[in-house]
């Protein structure tokens, strides 16, 4: 490079140097507004965090504490006296789902009304609703139930057909029960546990399983 390149490159940076001093005296008090934006930001995210950290240890402490409760009644009461949201709400109605019967049906319930949740929990609501039906209720409410848990892709289509099936078999309907739990025998997505639960269905129900 000669000594006139040098030079005229050395202008040049000048040149660009004073140009930028000049935008810092000009819009300085901007990149301060960033900077304090940035920080200001990251500390409030800390901050959300941590007070997430801390509501969530505080629900799960009133989970345990709740649990924890032998008399039925009392740990119910218990339970729905715990404040939640969102899904921490469905995780409570799941548990509160375990002891009365009237209770349980409100509490799954109310996860497979909130299309707010994921699928995974108002599914299950609507799985464990399922098996609370009894014979009063008509097939067709219980397939109109579980329409949405049989959806290809759905967390637990395979255990909704099987539901399905003790739906069926319940109504009467031996024929269409027995045809879902061959289906289920070749599905790649049932477990072994659920073939072998197909399996001895179908046996004593006087059928012949089909070979996967």
């Amino acid at each position: 490079m000669s000594d006139t390149d040098s030079f005229i490159d050395e202008v040049s940076e000048e040149v660009r140097r004073d140009k930028l001093y000049t935008m810092m005296r000009r819009y300085g008090w901007i990149a301060v507004v960033a900077v304090v934006a940035v920080v200001g930001g990251a500390a409030y995210n800390e901050w959300r965090k941590a007070s997430a950290q801390s509501a969530a240890q505080a629900f799960g402490d009133a989970i345990l504490e709740a649990e924890g409760i032998e008399d039925p009644q009392q740990r119910i009461a218990a339970l729905q006296g715990v404040a939640g949201a969102g899904e921490q709400n469905a995780v409570l109605n799941l548990l509160l789902a375990g002891d009365d019967a009237e209770v349980s049906a409100d509490a799954l319930g109310q996860i497979a009304a909130d299309t707010s949740l994921p699928n995974h929990f108002r599914h299950l609501a609507m799985l464990r609703l399922a098996q609370l039906q009894d014979d009063a209720v008509s097939l067709d409410e219980v397939r109109s139930l579980l329409a949405p848990v049989v959806v290809a892709g759905a967390p637990y289509r395979v255990l909704g057909e099987e539901a399905l099936a003790l739906a069926e078999l319940r109504a009467g309907d031996k024929e269409a029960a027995v045809s879902r739990l061959q289906a289920l025998l070749l599905d790649d997505e049932a477990s072994g546990a659920l073939r072998r639960r197909a399996t001895q269905l179908i046996v004593s129900l006087g059928g012949t399983p089909e070979a996967s």
